[in-house]
C-alpha cells in the first residue's frame, strides 16, 4: 500500500505528460476468490460452514457489502467434510444449506438479517481429522482445508456455589482440553431489578465479565489432561458490578446467580486472533492470515462449555451491599 502511495503521483505525472490519452485503472481483473469461514465445535449440534466470494467494483465498497449478490455465489456449491483416522476415509459428510435469519443490523458492515449458510448435523469424533472440501459446480474450483476437534473438560472449581472475598483471591481450576491453544473465561452475572413504587415490576438482567481472554497451557497438545490453577482478587468482581451496573434510586436489585462460559480455541484459530487483533503499536499493518487452500479464510476448531446457575455465597451476598463500588446500588 505504501509503494503504491509513492507510485501514484508518478503515475499521474507520467500521464498528463504523454500525448496520447491514458487512464489509470484502479480495480484489476476479477478473480474468483473464495472466503471460507467454520469452527467446529463438539459440543454444537449442527455444524455451519460460511461460503462467499471476494467482490470488487467501482465506488463505495460499503455499498456492495450491503447487496447479497455481491459476496454469495450464484448457486450452491458442493461442500463436504471428510472424516479421517490417520489416512484412511472413514465418511464423507455432504453439508446442505440453510437461510439464517438473525443477523443484526451493526453485526459487520455486510448484508443482514439472511445470511446462506452450509450447515451438518452429523455427530463429530474429537478423536478424528476433519477435511472440508468445496467444489464449484460450474467452474470446477476446488478449496480445501482440515483441522483438528478439541473435545469435552472438566471444570474443577467453582461448582454449586462461588464465593467473591474482597480481600482476597477467588479460585477457577479446570482440567485442560488436547490441542486447546487459548483459554477464555466470560462470566456472566445475573440479577433482577424491582420498581421501589410497584414491586409487581420486576425485570431480569445481566451483564458480562471478561475475567481473562489469552490463557496458554505450558504443553496445549499433551495427550494427558492437566491441571490449570488459577486465583484472582476477589475485589475485581465488585469493581466489575460497579462498573457494568449503574446507580439507580428507583429500583431495589436481587444478585441471582452466574454463569462461568469457557471458550477455548484450536491452534490454528488462536493463530487466527491472534493475527487480527488490534495492533497496539505504530505498525498498523499486519500480514493475512488462512488456512483454506485456494481460498482465503479459517477452517479450525473451537469449543464453549458453560457450568451454569452458579449461586453466591452468603459472604458476597453480604459484601455486595457494602462495597465500596457496589453499596449503592441497591442489592
Amino acid at each position: 500500500m505504501r509503494l503504491f502511495r509513492f507510485l501514484l503521483p508518478l503515475l499521474l505525472t507520467a500521464a498528463l505528460l504523454s500525448s496520447c490519452d491514458k487512464s489509470l485503472v484502479v480495480n484489476e481483473e476479477w478473480q474468483d476468490i473464495t472466503v471460507v469461514y467454520g469452527l467446529l465445535d463438539t459440543m454444537d449440534d449442527t455444524t455451519y460452514i460460511k461460503v462467499t466470494k471476494a467482490f470488487l467494483g467501482e465506488g463505495n465498497a460499503l455499498i456492495y457489502s450491503a447487496i447479497p449478490d455481491s459476496s454469495n455465489y450464484p448457486h450452491i456449491l458442493e461442500v463436504r467434510i471428510d472424516e479421517f483416522s490417520g489416512e484412511q476415509l472413514l465418511r464423507s459428510i455432504p453439508c446442505d444449506t440453510v437461510t439464517i435469519r438473525n443477523k443484526q443490523a451493526g453485526d459487520s458492515v455486510f448484508y443482514y438479517p439472511d445470511q446462506l449458510m452450509y450447515f451438518t448435523t452429523a455427530k463429530l469424533n474429537p478423536a478424528l481429522l476433519y477435511k472440508l472440501y468445496i467444489r464449484n459446480k460450474i467452474t470446477g474450483k476446488e478449496v480445501t482445508a482440515q483441522t483438528i476437534l478439541l473435545d469435552d473438560f472438566t471444570v474443577d472449581f467453582p461448582q454449586v456455589t462461588v464465593s467473591y472475598p474482597a480481600d482476597r483471591s477467588f479460585r477457577v481450576k479446570w482440567q485442560q482440553t488436547k490441542n486447546g491453544k487459548r483459554y477464555q473465561l466470560l462470566i456472566r452475572f445475573h440479577y433482577t431489578e424491582t420498581l421501589k413504587a410497584d414491586p409487581s415490576v420486576t425485570q431480569k438482567k445481566y451483564f458480562d465479565w471478561l475475567l481473562f481472554n489469552y490463557i496458554e497451557p505450558v504443553d496445549y497438545n499433551s495427550t494427558q489432561p492437566q491441571p490449570i490453577d488459577l486465583y484472582f482478587p476477589g475485589e475485581a468482581f465488585y469493581t466489575a458490578v460497579g462498573a457494568n451496573i449503574p446507580v439507580n434510586s428507583a429500583v431495589s436489585r436481587t444478585a441471582k446467580f452466574c454463569d462461568y462460559i469457557f471458550s477455548v480455541a484450536a491452534p490454528d484459530f488462536d493463530t487466527y486472533l491472534d493475527v487480527t487483533a488490534p495492533s497496539l503499536s505504530l505498525v498498523q499493518e499486519k500480514p493475512a492470515y488462512t488456512n483454506i487452500v485456494n481460498g482465503i479464510g479459517l477452517f479450525s476448531a473451537r469449543i464453549n462449555k458453560t457450568v451454569d446457575s452458579l449461586f453466591f455465597s452468603d459472604l458476597t451476598l453480604k459484601e455486595l451491599k457494602v462495597n465500596t463500588h457496589t453499596k449503592d446500588l441497591g442489592f
